[in-house]
């Protein structure tokens, strides 16, 4: 299988990275659950480990939001997080899926947060730093990427914040 747009990225930048493969079901699209199941089962970590990438739309400007999966995002939160970005919008939604492929160059279930088309602005859970290792989304469905957060961080230019609730 070929490496994706964020492997590359994290190759290129010289990152510590593991790549993780499960079978994505086809007809599933808890993507995210899919994800934690796999991971926990075969190396054993903990759920809260297993990132989301969310792409919310701030005002006509789009951003990332990486939050643990089994938590939800707090839009209120990553908006005020992402303020300096986004001047003058206070609220978020989450982006149209056709704008999140478009922009991303990923498909719903497998955005990752490294080597988007067009990088966007991020903000990670500061619980990722709790971690010594996180997981995220390799840009393809059934595959995901263990890195360290700080460096998941600086390969984003992310900020981190309290967004997931």
């Amino acid at each position: 299988m070929a490496a994706t747009p964020a492997v590359t990225a994290l190759e290129r930048a010289g990152i510590t990275h593991s790549v993780h493969r499960y079978t994505h079901d086809k007809n599933s699209d808890a993507y995210g659950a899919e994800a934690v199941a796999a991971l926990t089962d075969t190396l054993g970590i903990s759920p809260e480990q297993v990132f989301k990438t969310l792409v919310i739309d701030l005002g006509g400007q789009l951003a990332v939001a990486v939050v643990p999966v089994p938590r939800r995002l707090s839009l209120k939160a990553a908006a005020a997080a992402l303020a300096d970005v986004a001047p003058g919008s206070s609220k978020a939604a989450m982006a149209a899926e056709k704008a999140v492929t478009r922009s991303t160059g990923y498909v719903f279930g497998g955005v990752s947060p490294l080597g988007q088309r067009t990088a966007l602005p991020t903000v990670v859970d500061r619980s990722a730093l709790d971690w010594s290792t996180v997981y995220c989304s390799a840009g393809r469905r059934g595959m995901e990427i263990g890195l360290a957060p700080g460096d998941l961080v600086a390969a984003t230019k992310a900020v981190t914040a309290d967004i997931a609730v």
